[in-house]
């Protein structure tokens, strides 16, 4: 079953892998896949800003389309997740969307706020991620004890749950994260099913309620991050965070003028001196 949810009538393929830095089409295969997710994380941002200076979200694709690709800005996962499923669907990927629930720093069962792609390659079923922004997850197999290492070096297991479907675990440097679900050992990052098809209305509602309920994520925190080649970097408020090999780099930014250049340089976000002065923070103190 090939999943357009929300999807238009075309797709510009071409302008989608040029944002890419794709000079050619990815073969429709387990390499194909991990090479467009990969090349898709290191392009494209994760940022919740249009959510924190009150403007929302739209994940349809036109939506989509015109802020990620046209106007080369990121996205929180339905964003990113709307995005991919669409590219997949154009290179004639067999492919659908999952919603997930986000256990790293979660007290009680958390809801369904994170969506994955499930890609169907040879009769066998990968989970595909382009809209984590805590950390990088190559696709891996739906198979139990499946395990996966990134280019950053940390790992992922994939385990089945009686209860919730499966469950991604990861391992690896704190550095390499937005700062969430680190410890030693085997750590929950997300846990998913497969069973139930994933309507537009479905992802939706996860996306209205990531972006508009009191205390969640996107509504209390400034979240900007991007993978890089062998590495992450984030900005979290005003905290920046950049893993690159093993050099690391890390500091407090206390100007507007200098969040404004960190987000261009480094994550290639380019908003107007109005527009960061309009983020609730640096609005009460500039």
């Amino acid at each position: 079953m090939a999943a357009v949810v929300g999807a238009r009538m075309s797709f510009d393929l071409d302008a989608y892998l040029g944002r890419l830095r794709l000079p050619a089409r990815v073969t429709l295969d387990a390499e194909g896949l991990g090479r467009l997710q990969r090349s898709h994380r290191l392009a494209i941002p994760f940022e919740n800003l249009d959510i924190m200076m009150g403007r929302g979200i739209g994940i349809d694709t036109d939506a989509v389309f015109a802020k990620l690709v046209a106007a080369e800005r990121g996205g929180v996962c339905f964003e990113h997740g709307r995005l991919f499923l669409d590219a997949l669907a154009a290179l004639g990927f067999v492919a659908r969307p999952l919603l997930a629930r986000v256990w790293l720093g979660a007290a009680d069962v958390p809801p369904l706020t994170h969506t994955l792609a499930l890609v169907t390659i040879e009769g066998q079923e990968w989970i595909a991620d382009t809209g984590f922004g805590g950390s990088y997850t190559p696709p891996m197999p739906l198979v139990d004890g499946a395990e996966a290492t990134a280019p950053d070096g940390a790992r992922f297991r994939l385990q089945r749950d009686a209860a919730l479907g499966w469950m991604l675990f990861r391992q690896g440097d704190a550095a390499t994260t937005d700062g969430r679900g680190t410890g030693e050992g085997w750590r929950a990052q997300y846990s998913f099913a497969t069973a139930e098809v994933v309507a537009a209305a479905d992802l939706a509602m996860g996306a209205h309620w990531a972006a508009t309920a009191p205390g969640t994520r996107f509504t209390t925190h400034h979240v900007v991050s991007i993978v890089l080649p062998h590495g992450f970097a984030s900005l979290t408020d005003r905290a920046y965070r950049r893993r690159a090999g093993q050099e690391e780099a890390s500091g407090t930014i206390e100007d507007p003028r200098v969040y404004r250049m960190r987000l261009g340089l480094m994550f290639g976000i380019a908003l107007t001196r109005e527009e960061v002065a309009a983020l609730p923070l640096f609005a009460t103190t500039h």
